[in-house]
């Protein structure tokens, strides 16, 4: 092979695998091809040079050389005295050295410090938690990074911010296992926090990888947004209500929602969110065929319009969230459209006193008036006789019909 292709074959390797500095610290990545340079070599044979290695592959010094017997799967000098590692691994790591002396019998040596690594896949949180309990320790997730080497660091965020563990908001529970035949590392570390009350609703949870060799960006997970709630205990016991701390609201008026028939409730869905979130409507658990909006009108309420009522917002970072059910329903009323209620306290006793003595007054009027009209009667049959003709009955029905206030007031004075 000609001294220019065995040059621009090394070259080709080089690119393709470890990186040779003026130093005598090098990197490859596992896998990849590696070639060292034999400092001082003369470029063609003969050569008088050797190599040792001491790695994990060796349990001392290994020697090769051109002369000798190549070390094909693992490493064999290149004709211009380069040593070329075909596919570098983990046990690869460690030192090598060349001595070579020129025609001109000057010795040169060169010492290499060669370390190893790969690039896990972009970490992932797993078992993510859907929500927070504020004041108590809340499990987040694990953050898990498999495939590398070194083990490298995982790190947790909140809000883009690296969290620091403390032992008592903030804790971290790490394992790293190794894989028996490939060597490769797999990372869990998982997050426990607890979240102050009337701190953020929604905070935003990442996981980054930090490898350790080389030097590079960090690798970072998707984030996760978890709603944060507070406890709100209705009683004693274990008995917990759980709410959130800034909720849904749905207002109605009239409050309470009670209307006389054919009035107008207005249902309002209020919100904290911004962006404002969709609101759909629920009545009696189902939702309605409306047009998302915050607020639901009802004119004219009948009986259909009646029952439970409730609003659900929805964001894209926040999910659903339901308000609380309100009721609307029909006031009743009496028959002559008098509402139950409409007259108490001393107005009632008035009205009543008043009924009272209206009604004696017209029912003395009645019993004077039959009166009356029975004396008169009884005083006409004795004066009169039977009518021999017509014209005698008809006089007598026009006596009859005479008004009655003479009489009426004679015997109202003269007594019984």
């Amino acid at each position: 092979m000609a001294a220019g292709a065995v040059v621009g074959a090394w070259m080709l390797v080089l690119s393709l695998g470890g990186t040779v500095t003026g130093d005598q610290n090098i990197t490859a990545r596992i896998g990849k091809p590696l070639v060292l340079n034999c400092k001082g070599a003369p470029k063609k044979p003969p050569q008088q040079l050797e190599w040792k290695l001491n790695t994990g592959r060796t349990e001392a010094w290994k020697v090769l050389s051109p002369q000798g017997d190549p070390w094909d799967s693992v490493a064999r000098v290149l004709p211009n005295g380069s040593l070329l590692l075909p596919a570098v691994g983990i046990q690869d790591e460690g030192t090598f050295r060349c001595r070579a002396t020129s025609r001109s019998g000057k010795e040169t040596k060169s010492n290499y410090r060669v370390r190893v690594y790969q690039i896990p896949g972009k970490p992932e949180i797993v078992d993510p938690a859907s929500e927070l309990m504020a004041g108590v320790p809340n499990k987040v997730g694990t953050c898990v990074s498999e495939g590398g080497y070194p083990a490298g660091t995982l790190n947790w965020l909140l809000d883009g911010k690296t969290l620091i563990p403390d032992g008592k908001g903030v804790s971290v529970k790490e394992e790293t296992k190794r894989h028996p035949k490939t060597g490769l590392f797999t990372l869990h570390s998982e997050l426990m926090v607890t979240p102050a009350r009337g701190g953020a609703l929604h905070p935003t949870f990442s996981c980054s990888f930090t490898p350790g060799l080389p030097r590079r960006r960090a690798l970072h997970t998707a984030p996760i947004q978890l709603r944060v709630w507070s406890e709100h205990r209705g009683g004693e016991g274990p008995n917990v209500d759980a709410v959130p701390l800034k909720e849904v609201q749905l207002v109605v008026e009239p409050e309470g929602g009670a209307v006389a028939p054919g009035g107008t409730v207005t249902l309002t869905c209020e919100t904290p969110a911004q962006p404002p979130p969709q609101i759909h409507w629920i009545k009696d658990g189902r939702p309605l065929p409306l047009p998302p909006g915050p607020m639901l009108l009802l004119p004219e309420v009948g009986p259909e319009d009646q029952g439970t009522y409730s609003c659900v917002a929805t964001h894209p970072s926040h999910g659903p969230q339901e308000s609380r059910a309100v009721s609307v329903s029909i006031i009743e009323t009496g028959e002559e459209g008098t509402t139950a209620g409409s007259v108490e306290g001393p107005g009632l006793e008035t009205l009543a006193l008043t009924l009272g003595i209206l009604g004696g007054l017209g029912t003395v009027a009645l019993l004077i008036g039959v009166i009356v009209w029975h004396r008169r009667r009884q005083r006409k049959g004795q004066e009169r006789k039977v009518p021999e003709n017509q014209e005698e009955e008809e006089e007598e029905r026009a006596e009859l019909n005479q008004p009655e206030e003479p009489e009426a007031a004679e015997s109202s004075t003269g007594g019984p």
